[in-house]
Parts: C-alpha cells; structure tokens; sequence
C-alpha cells in the first residue's frame, strides 16, 4: 500500500515536472533541438535540474543495502552497448525530433495536448507492441546459416 501510494506521489511529481517545465510543449522542445535555427536553450536547465540531484541522490543510494521501503537495492549493471540500444536510442531520438515529444510528456499531455497527442501514443503503443515481433526478425537474420 506504501509503495502504491508513493508510486502515484512520484509520478504525480513527475507529470507537474513536466507541465512546469514546458515538456509537454512540443514547440518547446523541437526549438531545444533546432540547434541550426531558432535555438531555445532553456530545456537545458530543465535537464541540469533533473540530472543535478540524481547524481547526488545515486551516489547515496550506493552506499545503501535497503531502500527506504525495505527493498534490496538494485546494483550496477554492465555497460553493454549492441545493436539494440543503438536501434532504440536512434529511432527514440528521432521521433522525439519529428512529434516533439517522448513517452513521459506524451503521457501528461494526453488529457490536454489535442488529437495529435492521442496519435503519437497510438503509434508508441504500436511500435511497442511491434518491437518483440521485429526483435524475432532480426535475431533471425544474425543466426548462424545452418548447412
């Protein structure tokens, strides 16, 4: 019940981040991006400010056996970079670029941000729900020719 209610705390926290921020504006962050143009430059304190505090906040965290709800602390994972983080980081980016908005400000839009908000969630849906099927078809392709 604990954990439940945190949950909806911190993503309530989250979602006003994003509102306050201007995340949710597409224009916002397509002109963040539109550095050969009009750039806006001020999504740059909006990453400071999320990326500041969590470098502190893992530093403690490292130091820690149990969260603060009793659960085991997660651990460091190997830094593996293959096919797939380069294929999502490649097609996240680019329709961050072309929408103007990732999954998260996706999300708090939705009640707000008009139909092409409810599109661009549509297709994230799709292409998550399509990503195990083209994950199969790749592995396919990188299998050894039997022979």
């Amino acid at each position: 019940m604990l954990r439940n209610l945190l949950a909806l705390v911190a993503g309530g926290l989250f979602g006003a981040g994003l509102l306050v921020s201007g995340m949710v504006d597409t224009a916002k962050v397509q002109g963040w991006l539109d550095v050969f143009g009009i750039w806006d430059p001020t999504l740059a304190f909006v990453l400071g400010g999320a990326v500041a505090p969590m470098v502190l906040v893992w530093r403690l965290a490292k130091r820690r056996e149990k969260s603060l709800l009793g659960l085991p602390m997660p651990r460091d994972l190997p830094l593996l970079v293959d096919r797939n983080l380069v294929l999502g980081s490649l097609l996240f980016g680019a329709g961050w670029g072309i929408a103007g908005f990732c999954p998260g400000p996706a999300l708090a839009a939705l009640g707000f941000g008009g139909w092409q908000v409810w599109v661009f969630v549509a297709a994230m849906a799709l292409g998550m729900a399509a990503s195990p099927l083209l994950q199969r078809r790749l592995d396919l392709l990188d299998a050894p020719a039997e022979g």
